[in-house]
């Protein structure tokens, strides 16, 4: 997919599943994607309890603002967990012009804290922010009392998330935020062209399979 607006609800409730199949005892949250709860509060309350019931996810993450305080209300009342994503949004990055880091002047900042603030007072049991100053993130700890997890939102947050094609080094352009710990992009390359060699010079070893008498 060449974005994170281009992934399907079904697609997401499919992929959700899975994980949660192979890691059965591990915290799983669904990442709800674009336009799945931005027309309609019910069809969104009907689509995160999707993820929980067809997903089988522990919660639901949606990137909202002050805004979608009656939609992150309502969940709750429904008995869905939230992950209220603030900062930077990548399922904006159309309407921004392209993906950016958030609250980088005072103005901008205490509308993320006070987004932050009005979305745990509306339900949501966990916040998310990313691609913030330091000094958001450690305001958004300081006032609220929810877990706050980072992402390239500075070391005050409860925990840090990173996605891992970044941190194995497997893309061409890294986040700033997200520096590799390992270079496996080069050598997956690396030993595909070793295969390719030994194929072009048919030196693949002793052919494993004999005919019977």
């Amino acid at each position: 997919l060449p974005g994170t607006i281009h992934a399907p609800l079904d697609f997401l409730l499919t992929l959700t599943a899975a994980v949660k199949r192979g890691a059965p005892n591990t915290f799983v949250m669904g990442d709800m994607p674009f336009m799945s709860y931005q027309c309609d509060e019910s069809e969104g309350v009907r689509n995160a309890g999707r993820f929980l019931t067809e997903g089988t996810a522990d919660a639901v993450k949606l990137e909202v603002d002050g805004t979608f305080t009656g939609l992150v209300s309502q969940m709750n009342r429904a008995g869905i967990p939230v992950c209220a994503h603030v900062g930077s949004r990548p399922q904006r990055a159309k309407h921004d012009g392209g993906y950016r880091a958030a609250g980088r002047t005072r103005a901008e900042a205490a509308r993320i804290v006070e987004d932050a603030v009005r979305l745990e007072d509306a339900g949501a049991c966990m916040l998310l922010v990313e691609a913030t100053p330091a000094e958001v993130s450690e305001e958004i700890v300081r006032r609220t009392g929810v877990p706050v997890i980072g992402c390239g939102a500075g070391p005050a947050c409860h925990g840090q998330i990173v996605v891992t094609q970044d941190i194995f080094g497997l893309t061409d352009w890294q986040p700033a935020f997200a520096k590799p710990i390992a270079d496996m992009g080069e050598h997956l390359v690396s030993m595909a062209r070793r295969w390719a060699g030994m194929v072009h010079a048919s030196e693949l070893g002793e052919h494993p399979y004999k005919m019977s008498d």
